[in-house]
């Protein structure tokens, strides 16, 4: 009995080239999106004076401890009050989002009932309608009752994810009903049914929603700016931006913001590199099963 071995494929000239344009192409593109947090990073190290006579794009006297301490000793400190402000908006804010989102998702995926298609897309037309165009009819909204310029004009829109129901909505439907059944019949209500089973496999699809809903309510800046008018309730954004304001009276501003700016986007990096290990879990769950 003889045995035959597969010949062995080699890279042919043309792919090869195609491997290199695809590669040159990805570097240029990381380049371009790097490039804006190579200048912060940079620039943030610098004196108010290098900052103005040096190239933005090269280093001058390093000066970045004196700045952060500059930046968290600013106005007795708002700027540490601004970042809470920011963790609580779109920590608490893309938490409960997600975990209503997953259920109305999951609702309208696993459940038959009336008007079920018609509040999906409802759920589509919240995706579709920019968020620009909902700030005067929240802020209308919310002064009618009282609540602007309150930690809750902020917090309470931060929690509505039209996009979170969408992708909830079609990672449910992959769920296997004979799981849910087998579930139904060893007796575990449907709470306990989503909670300790459809969550678990609904893992990628939630980290998704939180990551897409945290970045936008941290880096939200019109809502702040239409309901707001005390600093200590300000997220970063909207308390950068009036520190910006400020700079033709109090030119040091300019680098406090620039520093300012870079420890904001910390906890972004953060949440993603903690985070990113649920995405790789929910890709290789089964493979070997």
């Amino acid at each position: 009995m003889t045995t035959t071995t597969a010949p062995v494929r080699r890279p042919t000239d043309e792919s090869q080239v195609s491997v290199g344009i695809a590669m040159v192409f990805l570097l240029l593109m990381a380049g371009y999106f790097l490039l804006p947090i190579y200048w912060l990073v940079v620039n943030a190290t610098k004196s108010q004076r290098d900052l103005v006579t040096t190239n933005g794009f090269w280093f001058g006297e390093f000066q970045l401890g004196q700045n952060l301490a500059d930046l968290f000793a600013r106005d007795d400190g708002v700027f540490l009050r601004w970042a809470l402000n920011s963790l609580l908006y779109a920590g608490l804010g893309a938490g409960i989002g997600t975990v209503l989102a997953a259920m109305a998702g999951y609702g309208i995926a696993k459940f038959d009932f009336r008007g079920r298609e018609l509040l999906f897309g409802f759920a589509l037309g919240g995706v579709l309608v920019p968020a620009t165009a909902l700030a005067l009819p929240l802020f209308l909204m919310f002064a009618g009752v009282g609540l602007t310029n309150t930690f809750w004009s902020v917090f309470l829109p931060s929690i509505v994810s039209p996009f979170g129901v969408y992708l909830s909505r079609v990672y449910s439907a992959t769920i296997p009903e004979e799981v849910l059944e087998a579930a139904r019949v060893d007796g575990a209500g449907e709470l306990r049914i989503f909670f300790t089973i459809s969550v678990r496999i609904l893992t990628p699809a939630l980290v998704t929603v939180f990551l897409f809903q945290f970045v936008a309510v941290w880096n939200n800046f019109l809502l702040p700016l239409v309901m707001l008018q005390d600093s200590t309730l300000y997220p970063l954004t909207y308390g950068l931006f009036s520190w910006q304001s400020q700079v033709s009276r109090y030119p040091e501003l300019q680098t406090l913001t620039i520093v300012g700016s870079l420890v904001s986007v910390i906890p972004l990096i953060i949440t993603f590199l903690g985070l990113q290990r649920f995405w790789r879990a929910g890709l290789t769950a089964g493979s070997g099963k």
